[in-house]
């Protein structure tokens, strides 16, 4: 049993992301405040809408139009069928999943010859709704592994990243102070992104002083709940020669899972994930051909800000115990030499769960980002998403 790199590196660089839509997140936002107010009302678009919306404005960035798509995928609480439905498709392959799932399945079904042109779409209308991730109305959800802790208090991811984050703390020595780097760093890359919900510069000082939420996570530790759409087209690389923008080649990826102790906290609470950042990084490294430090620009799954120091230590970019120093000094923003989740990420920008880390990387491959958050020279990225014993990373290059 195991995963053949050799049949991996079949299909680097064999798929390119050519096209990258978004909804207007603050204006969404705004939208969706209001009608939180008015018990059964919703935002300008609901689930559904927001993913067509963003979904045109994907294949008006590509250069495409609806007959170039032959296959889909959808994420969130929205149905490939239904989309299918309004935006007139017949797709010959179709799928469901996260964003990176959808990316990996997309480039597998591209090579395998299923087809050739597959759009990915999430649309999310949950601040609208208003959904809960934590409290008792999720305590029903019995997929999530913090269900089965409702009665002792865990009714939420929160409460169990904040016991991650603690164990960390007394193990390692690592400091709230020294967290702070990390929500600094992400709103201050979304105080330069006009489409980010939380424009507004925090101070380390903000952070330390805002209100706690779960001990020792304060509030800036936890992301946005907001309306939004995302959308993204992956091709051939062969024919994404011929369109408009620079090619961003999906060059490596690589997955793991670890749910054998899932109920026990076991994979949180005594490995941080590492076992399964391990053999991720022993597949998309060797599989794109590259190193850690080949990395221009960094992103990383922010439903909580302890992610990122999680995956940066998983993945090998600094030894296990030693991150909460490593990214201190800037070294995580713009400027620095790893910046991360530099559209302000789910904490600043937009909680679209990963959907919208993926248009970022992009458009900074691309060399596209209008403004001093645009990474100089950028030419590889790497997104890792780390969540509920499930590890997956992509490394993506500019063609």
């Amino acid at each position: 049993m195991g995963y053949d790199l050799r049949a991996m590196r079949r299909l680097k660089n064999k798929a390119a992301i050519v096209g990258v839509g978004e909804t207007d997140y603050a204006k969404d936002y705004r939208a969706a405040s209001g009608a939180t107010q008015q018990k059964g009302s919703m935002g300008e678009l609901d689930s559904l809408g927001l993913a067509v919306e963003a979904a045109k404005r994907a294949l008006d960035d590509a250069g495409l139009k609806r007959e170039d798509i032959d296959g889909v995928s959808t994420g969130g609480p929205v149905s490939a069928e239904r989309l299918c439905e309004i935006m007139g498709l017949d797709p010959l392959w179709a799928m469901s999943g996260d964003a990176a799932r959808s990316i990996v399945g997309a480039a597998q079904a591209i090579a395998n010859g299923m087809c050739e042109t597959v759009l990915c779409m999430y649309g999310n209308a949950q601040r609208s709704m208003d959904t809960a991730y934590g409290g008792p109305r999720v305590t029903d959800a019995g997929i999530l592994s913090y269900v089965y802790y409702a009665p002792w208090g865990f009714t939420s991811q929160g409460a169990l990243y904040s016991m991650m984050f603690k164990r960390h703390m007394l193990v390692y020595g690592t400091t709230s102070a020294q967290l702070a780097a990390i929500p600094v760093a992400f709103r201050k890359h979304a105080s330069m992104n006009p489409n980010a919900v939380m424009q507004t510069p925090i101070s380390k000082e903000d952070y330390l002083n805002s209100r706690m939420i779960v001990e020792p996570l304060h509030l800036f530790d936890y992301c946005l709940i907001n309306d939004g759409g995302v959308a993204f087209i992956v091709t051939s690389a062969e024919k994404a020669k011929s369109l408009k923008h620079t090619p961003v080649l999906v060059s490596g990826f690589g997955r793991a899972e670890m749910n054998s102790h899932a109920t026990e906290l076991r994979p949180r609470m005594i490995d941080f994930y590492h076992p399964v950042h391990t053999v991720v990084t022993n597949q998309v490294y060797p599989m794109a051909g590259v190193k850690q430090k080949d990395i221009d620009v960094f992103a990383t799954y922010d439903s909580f800000s302890v992610h990122l120091l999680f995956s940066l230590e998983g993945m090998g970019f600094c030894k296990v115990g030693e991150i909460g120093d490593w990214i201190q000094n800037g070294r995580i923003e713009v400027g620095g030499e790893l910046p991360c989740n530099t559209s302000g990420g789910m904490l600043s920008e937009s909680y679209m769960q990963s959907w919208n880390h993926q248009p970022e990387l992009v458009r900074q491959l691309r060399h596209e980002v209008q403004g001093p958050r645009q990474v100089q020279g950028a030419e590889i990225g790497q997104y890792v998403h780390d969540v509920a014993g499930k590890c997956v990373s992509l490394i993506y290059t500019r063609g």
